[in-house]
């Protein structure tokens, strides 16, 4: 069962090596040079899925469903990610010869971050992308509200912190390795490439060497194509759009190390800043951000395909 996905994969990365010039940030990640895996055919991205995030009430309407999101003065982050989303599917099926995009979400109402990973893995998604606004919380300051004994007298409030501008990449954290590695398991391993039963499938023999290598491979790769796209899109916001960036970051976002695939969660803008916020609601600034985000992804597709050339 396992042997024809190992050998396929282990073949596709004896094909090519393509070098992927990755970043510097908390977490250091210096240059590094990376194998593509392919197929037989040539290794092509024909399914993006691309997650809107938060959402309205449930379809049950049951207490506790509702997840907006962050909140602007006018607007909510729900809104925001739903309306890019369905521009950039419309945008990527336009310009991305052959690739087909799933959304995780359509509507108002909310999915649960474990759906969405599946609907990810149910449709072997190449690529996951997840859409968000950014925000800031209150910031607690203290402010003189009188004199006693002729000392002033504080009291602590809260007031909105709007200092956050520009753009932000996050990755799953390394320490996600075992949701990922369940994930990859289920999903490409035996549930997925060999057509096990992936209900029953959930980690990786560690006697077993053939598939030990398997996930390894997989791991790596993700992670580094991960790493890769969210370099790619976090410069043509900067270098083409001349927007503000907080760089590349690691962080415990579920369900990115639940999806078997490179994926990469994009923080569009602050939306509790006057401006981010005017940007993110506006014509221009959607149409900006999907524009940015294609461009990205039309290189990371070149590089990737380059062994079907």
């Amino acid at each position: 069962m396992k042997n024809k996905a190992l050998k396929r994969l282990i073949s596709g990365f004896s094909t090519v090596i393509i070098s992927l010039t990755l970043f510097s940030f908390k977490s250091v990640y210096p240059p590094k040079t990376d194998t593509v895996p392919a197929n037989d055919n040539g290794f092509k991205i024909r399914t993006i899925i691309v997650d809107p995030g938060h959402g309205g009430y449930h379809p049950a309407g049951a207490p506790g469903n509702f997840s907006p999101g962050a909140r602007g003065s006018y607007s909510l982050e729900r809104n925001v990610t739903l309306a890019v989303a369905l521009k950039l599917q419309d945008a990527i099926e336009k310009e991305l010869n052959g690739v087909k995009v799933v959304l995780t979400r359509t509507t108002d109402d909310d999915v649960a971050w474990q759906r969405r990973a599946q609907i990810a893995n149910e449709n072997k998604g190449d690529l996951f992308i997840s859409l968000h606004c950014n925000s800031l919380a209150d910031r607690r300051v203290r402010e003189v509200v009188g004199h006693k004994h002729h000392k002033p007298v504080y009291r602590s409030i809260e007031v909105p912190d709007r200092s956050g501008k520009g753009v932000l990449m996050l990755v799953y954290g390394t320490w996600r390795t075992k949701e990922e590695s369940k994930a990859i398991t289920q999903t490409r391993i035996e549930g997925g490439d060999e057509g096990g039963d992936s209900e029953m499938n959930t980690a990786v023999d560690p006697n077993d060497p053939e598939a030990v290598i398997l996930m390894n491979e997989y791991l790596r790769r993700y992670r580094t194509q991960s790493l890769r796209l969210a370099n790619l899109i976090n410069n043509e916001f900067v270098e083409t759009d001349g927007r503000p960036s907080e760089g590349i970051r690691e962080q415990g976002v579920l369900v990115l190390c639940h999806s078997a695939m490179p994926a990469v969660l994009v923080e569009m803008g602050y939306i509790n800043n006057p401006d981010d916020e005017a940007y993110l609601n506006s014509e221009k600034g959607q149409d900006e951000i999907v524009e940015t985000i294609v461009r990205a992804l039309k290189n990371y597709k070149d590089e990737v395909e380059q062994v079907a050339k």
